[in-house]
Formats: C-alpha cells, structure tokens, sequence
C-alpha cells in the first residue's frame, strides 16, 4: 500500500510532530517486531516508484513486508523516521542527512546507495543555459544542501563561478563571477516547476521535475553529470536499525540486477542505477 503526504509547509514543522492521515500502519508495525511490515517513507519519483517496483515483483520472493509512504516535501520523511512512524526512508542524499542531522539533532544513517537521480536546470524561456538573458531571475532551492548542489551545477555550466572553497554549505554570497548578473529566487525545492513561467530557469530537483512531467533528459537546459557525483539517493534508517533483516533485505533488492533494470528501461538516463548488478 502506498500512501501519499500532502505537505507543502513541513519545513515549519516541528521535529516532535508526529504525521497524520498517512493511512493504516506504521512503525510500530515493523519496528518492534522484526516479522512485520517495513515502512519506508519516498519521495513519489523515482523513489516510490522503484520501491513500487519492489512491492510488486520482488518482496514476496524475499520474504520482505513492504509498506511505502509517499511525502512530496524533503523534512517530514526524515522527521517521521527519527520518531518512529517510519522504519527507513528513500528520498535523500549524504551530504543532505549529514546536514539534516546536523541542523536537526536526529541519528539517521545511510545504509546503501540506490540510484543516482541528476539535477537540472530547467527553463520556458531559452533552450541554452548559455543563453540566459542580462538580469535574468533563476530559482533554486532554498534548502542549504540542494542550494550548494544548484549553486554547483549552474558554475559547472559556465554561467557564475564560485569561490574555490564554497562547499556543501555554497550560497549566493559565494559567487564571485557572474557576467549575466543573474538573480536567485531560494524557494522551497517542491514549488519551482510551478513557477517555471514566473523565471527564466530554475535549477530542479530530479523526483519534482518528473513529478511535474519533467524529463530531465529531454527538457533540461543542462544536466548534472553522474561522474564523482556524491547526489546519490540512499536508504537511510535511525541509528541502531542498520542490521535489521528487513533493512538488510531492502538493501539488497535495491542493489540487485532486478531493480537496475527496472531503472534503466523506466528512465531512459533521467535516472542512473548506481550498481553494477
């Protein structure tokens, strides 16, 4: 069964909050007993999607109870898990939980790298990121993780350069050249597709272009390269947890020569399997 979270002010939210209207189960279902159902919080593509995949071919076969919840914002997943009203969750890179837990004060830990999902830059306005125009507004988001990554790519374009030290933590104030003398709007990551006709490009996470219809191979102005990439979506769990069977099962599915082609043949390169299988 896959739910779906409907949040788009969770980043106001407290950690204590517990989630509400997400269905029948949850951890309590599987936490305290290792024969239930693992619940898994995802962002709806390409993580609720691969681990669809999952429920309904592989599961079974491996004796795995499998329950996904799916959440269109980037705090509550993880928020739920360090509660306990999720078992693991799918959605997030490392540098993002390292920042997270940091900002946070939660204990999650990556367990396994499944898949690479590239950030683009996206527009309505021009088919060349080279081409953007004098002044032009460009959206990224507004999360400190995801800004550094957009912040990142757009150098990796050509159009700004950032300082040689701007890190993981790279904002605005790191820019040190930018010719077009560009603009940028920090809004919530789920909100920039929508607000596409708004600019002249926004910089796009990988599961909201699709969501939004997106094709990262096919509409993006540029495209993050998978090459030393460090993006990689991860199973992450809460401290403690990393060793139980149904994590390990999980774990496994997601590396398996199964699930690598589910995402070649279902993305066509808009998302990359990072095993070898």
């Amino acid at each position: 069964m896959r739910k779906t979270v409907w949040l788009a002010v969770a980043a106001a939210l407290p950690l204590g909050l517990g989630l509400t209207g997400c269905g029948s189960g949850s951890a309590s279902d599987g936490g305290g007993n290792k024969d239930g159902a693992l619940v898994v919080g995802a962002t709806p593509v390409p993580a609720g999607e691969v681990l669809g995949y999952i429920q309904d071919h592989l599961a079974a076969k491996a004796g795995l109870k499998l329950q996904v919840k799916e959440f269109t914002d980037y705090v509550l997943p993880n928020t739920a898990l360090q509660e306990g009203s999720l078992d693991a969750n799918l959605y997030q890179n490392k540098p993002f939980l390292d920042d997270f837990n940091k900002s946070k004060g939660t204990d999650l830990v990556p367990v396994v790298d499944a898949y690479l999902p590239p950030m683009g830059v996206y527009s309505k306005k021009v088919k060349d990121v080279t081409k953007l125009p004098d002044g032009a507004t460009v959206g990224v988001p507004n999360d400190l993780t995801n800004e550094a990554r957009a912040l990142k790519l757009l150098a990796a374009s050509g159009v700004i350069e950032l300082k040689k030290d701007a890190g993981a933590q790279a904002s605005p104030a790191d820019v040190v050249k930018n010719p077009r003398h560009l603009r940028f709007k920090e809004m919530e990551a789920a909100q920039l597709p929508r607000s596409l006709d708004d600019m002249a490009a926004a910089v796009i996470n990988n599961n909201f272009a699709q969501d939004a219809g997106l094709s990262p191979t096919k509409d993006s102005i540029y495209l993050e390269s998978a090459k030393n990439n460090p993006y990689a979506n991860l199973l992450a769990v809460k401290r403690g947890s990393e060793k139980d069977p149904r994590v390990e099962k999980l774990a496994k599915l997601l590396t398996s020569p199964e699930v690598k082609k589910f995402i070649e043949d279902k993305y066509q390169g808009s998302v990359l399997p990072v095993s070898g299988g």
